[in-house]
């Protein structure tokens, strides 16, 4: 019972290793969480759980956007701590608020099966009924990213984009309470979580507004030494999932993205073909490069012989095979590449000199 692991002595004299689960504290991060604990508990009955919840930089600062902070692990880093001093086992993210680059001796042990990834309209109830196209022109929005206001921005050049920033419950709250926004766009994913889907005026397309890499998806990040961790984890891996995105976190480590500039993107698989689109835009959205590629991939989850621990994008996925993990993070880079060529980093220097001098 030595070490830095958390024991309990049960009833029968058995003594069972707990496993410590970090997680941030607002209400949608523990629902998210306690359903990762719920999946655990199905596979593993005899698996002893506790729930460990914490601020992070991004919950304490509330009155800045979230891309003039200028820290990359804004939801992250003080998780990161407790799993680096060994207080928790195990931490549960959002995957989009993972940087691509984790700090040496972690990785991402599982990514589980992805909600719907699209960005969702919620309108002020005065505006019950209408969309983005009908709203009043010069409507204010509120959106706490760069990547939806620049891409909104170009698609309806009418109406007026602001900073809102907050969890989910307080961004919907400053939208029911006051006059000061007709709609505010949030994560269909989150709202769907927390049992608001009936606040979800409009689902965004692809042809209106691409998501964040990752976005919906969970994932749990893990110590890369504590196999037997990494072992029980990895069983929530969805393959599809985990391939879309390898090729959407290649694709923003190519460009060196970040939340400071506007990248978005667009997976689906069919027929055992990845599709990746990938943009980048100017702030105001007048300058976009946008591009879609494919690859074959192999969903048949057939492990490689290899021993070799094979890391893609900091995601490991040992039980998924290699050709498919491969091809996924190389369309990532690949279209990345293809857009650089192109321009994207002229217009991504602009977008975040532009940023950092409001």
């Amino acid at each position: 019972m030595e070490g830095p692991y958390k024991y309990i002595r049960e009833g029968n004299g058995k003594v069972t290793r707990v496993i410590r689960m970090g997680t941030r504290k607002s209400q949608l991060a523990r629902i998210q969480t306690d359903s990762v604990a719920e999946k655990l508990k199905e596979l593993y009955a005899d698996l002893q759980l506790e729930i460990v919840a914490m601020s992070t930089i991004g919950d304490k600062i509330l009155d800045t956007a979230l891309s003039k902070i200028g820290e990359k692990s804004l939801f992250t880093k003080e998780l990161e701590n407790a799993l680096e001093r060994n207080e928790v086992d195990l931490v549960v993210h959002s995957l989009k608020d993972l940087p691509t680059s984790l700090p040496p001796g972690f990785t991402i042990g599982a990514v589980l099966e992805r909600e719907n990834p699209h960005d969702a309209v919620v309108l002020h109830p005065k505006n019950a009924g209408l969309t983005l196209d009908s709203l009043p022109e010069k409507s204010v929005i509120g959106t706490s990213s760069l990547r939806r206001a620049a891409q909104l921005k170009k698609r309806f050049p009418q109406l007026e984009f602001e900073n809102i920033r907050g969890n989910l419950n307080t961004r919907l709250k400053k939208l029911d309470e006051k006059e000061d926004f007709a709609a505010i766009i949030l994560a269909a994913a989150g709202l769907k979580r927390m049992g608001w889907e009936s606040r979800i005026s409009q689902v965004l397309g692809p042809e209106d507004c691409m998501y964040a890499v990752g976005q919906g998806a969970l994932a749990i990040e893990v110590r890369a030494r504590d196999r037997d961790i990494l072992e029980m984890v990895s069983i929530l891996h969805h393959p599809d999932t985990v391939l879309r995105c390898i090729a959407e976190r290649a694709f923003l480590k190519q460009l060196e993205g970040g939340c400071s500039v506007p990248v978005a993107v667009y997976t689906e698989v069919k027929d055992s073909v990845l599709y990746l689109t990938g943009a980048v835009y100017s702030l105001d959205g007048a300058d976009c490069l946008k591009d879609t590629m494919q690859t074959n991939i192999e969903l048949d989850n057939k492990v490689s012989e290899s021993t070799e621990e094979h890391v893609n994008v900091a995601i490991t996925a040992n039980n998924i095979s290699v050709t498919a993990l491969s091809a996924a993070e190389k369309l990532g880079l690949d279209l990345a590449n293809l857009l650089l060529t192109k321009g994207a980093k002229d217009i991504l220097t602009t977008a975040r000199q532009l940023n950092d001098a409001r």
